[in-house]
């Protein structure tokens, strides 16, 4: 919606300003491709090294984000550093030091010669580019009133420059009124999914002694596997795209551990990680209850194997996440116990599965099918050859030991920015899988169905699991009793 307005000011600056893809060539040569801003006596801070910033004060690099009238900072810099920045300080202090350089130059500019002063508009445009990428890609970062304030103050300084056709005034106004639309979206999004923050749970345990005929299953929903792992993928995609960049930052900030897979810290700002953590419980979960709660051996089979197909079709699209819910699914106690079963089943399918998500070497063969997927995305012609979406909590995890291993600052004082290059640029690819448009049919009836139906306690899954198939020794036997005593007293 801004472009139309952005022909003048922010267009001419592109054109003199080299826009590097971000992360294209990031860590193995310089991922700058610009001068570096002149620093004067301060030349050994921040510190480089091939090309790249790797440390330095907190104030140099914040001097490094704020564009002069000869330079501006690499889309790869103004993503890392605004990303890493929460860590150290929080974003209405970091735009308020932000416009205190950029009234500092604009001053400078006003007290030059009339060449510097001619460059007002062009400064003016930097500053405005700046801007628009922080609120297009941070827009959460102003949420709070103090932000909204400091930004008013730096777009005030800054129409100043441009007063007489007032183009500045045009474009600073679209971003602002693309900010806040994006801030309502958001904010709208979170009310409407409230209402489902909680996984589902069994509505009360569904004994096998009660009628069936009537239950509806996933196989009288879909019965085919492609197709219920595209609504899958969909469901997926639909999740992490409300997943934001400083979501991930803020996890990777205030956890002090992930224990059993949980996604920790301020509720208020990582519902939408915890929503998507909650998706792949419940998914597991949905798994299970439906191969436990089929009475008949033969048609449990014909359950596992479907669910196999499934997990298969979801690897073969590049959706990790749900392959690996499911199999999570099946490797439940009260699943992988039901020993008759799994004799029928054909599991050279799910041995490969297996294969594929093997804990060992830190999951070396998924990672190693993660990135051929990822390569595959990258020379994409179609949207469907383009989905990749990784485990989460392994992607999570993934971030949260880089942020363990290396510590923030270094023993002289400075940030330790080489750090949060690697994690940035692994958000940065999870932010480019996310984007990617969904290219299969949306079927509402199975997606409501994968989204609503009844998911069985772990207790209820128990029961029905040894209904199928009855204790076979005593740790299981001791089990099944604690369960029925369990009933009988709450009848």
């Amino acid at each position: 919606m801004a472009e139309p307005l952005c022909n003048a000011a922010v267009k001419k600056c592109k054109e003199t300003m080299p826009q590097t893809p971000i992360f294209s060539s990031m860590l193995g040569s310089s991922c700058s491709g610009q001068v570096q801003p002149d620093m004067g006596e301060r030349c050994v801070d921040p510190v480089y090294q091939d090309g790249n910033i790797v440390s330095g004060s907190l104030e140099a690099l914040i001097e490094r984000l704020v564009p002069t009238m000869d330079y501006y900072p690499d889309r790869t810099y103004i993503f890392t550093f605004l990303l890493s920045s929460r860590v150290f300080i929080h974003p209405h202090e970091l735009l308020a030091k932000v416009g205190q350089i950029c009234i500092k130059q604009k001053q400078q500019l006003e007290a030059g010669t009339e060449a510097e002063k001619a460059k007002l508009k062009s400064f003016a445009a930097k500053i405005i580019q700046l801007l628009k990428e922080w609120t297009e890609t941070f827009p959460y970062d102003f949420q709070d009133e103090k932000s909204m304030k400091e930004l008013k103050e730096i777009a005030h300084r800054i129409t100043q420059c441009d007063e007489e056709n007032g183009t500045v005034k045009k474009i600073i106004s679209q971003m602002t009124q693309n900010l806040l639309l994006a801030l309502s979206a958001r904010s709208q999004y979170q009310e409407i999914k409230e209402k489902f923050r909680q996984p589902a749970t069994d509505k009360g345990t569904i004994l096998k002694t009660k009628p069936q005929s009537t239950q509806k299953d996933i196989l009288s929903v879909c019965c085919d596997p492609l197709i219920l792992a595209q609504q899958l993928t969909h469901i997926e995609l639909e999740r992490v795209s409300n997943i934001y960049p400083e979501d991930l930052m803020q996890i990777v900030s205030h956890m002090d551990s992930l224990d059993n897979h949980k996604c920790r810290g301020d509720v208020t700002k990582t519902y939408n990680l915890e929503a998507y953590d909650n998706w792949f419980n419940c998914l597991s979960m949905l798994v299970a209850t439906e191969i436990c709660r089929v009475v008949k051996k033969k048609q449990r089979t014909r359950m596992v194997e479907f669910f196999i197909d499934v997990a298969r079709e979801c690897f073969n699209i590049g959706n990790f996440n749900s392959m690996m819910a499911i199999i999570s699914g099946m490797n439940l106690s009260p699943v992988a116990r039901l020993k008759k079963t799994w004799s029928k089943v054909k599991t050279a399918k799910f041995d490969v599965l297996e294969h594929h998500m093997d804990p060992s070497s830190n999951f070396c063969n998924y990672r190693t099918a993660l990135q051929g997927a990822a390569q595959r995305s990258q020379t994409a012609n179609s949207n469907r050859e383009k989905i990749v979406i990784p485990v989460f909590n392994l992607f999570i995890k993934d971030i949260y030991f880089l942020h363990k291993i290396h510590t923030n600052r270094l023993p002289n004082g400075q940030i330790n920015f080489k750090k949060f290059w690697e994690i940035s640029r692994q958000i940065h690819d999870f932010l480019t899988w996310k984007q990617v448009e969904c290219p299969f049919e949306k079927d509402k009836k199975i997606q409501s169905y994968l989204l609503t139906a009844p998911i069985y306690s772990e207790e209820a899954l128990f029961i029905a699991s040894f209904e199928s198939e009855g204790p076979e020794n005593h740790m299981e036997k001791d089990s099944w009793k604690t369960l029925r005593t369990t009933l009988l007293n709450r009848a």
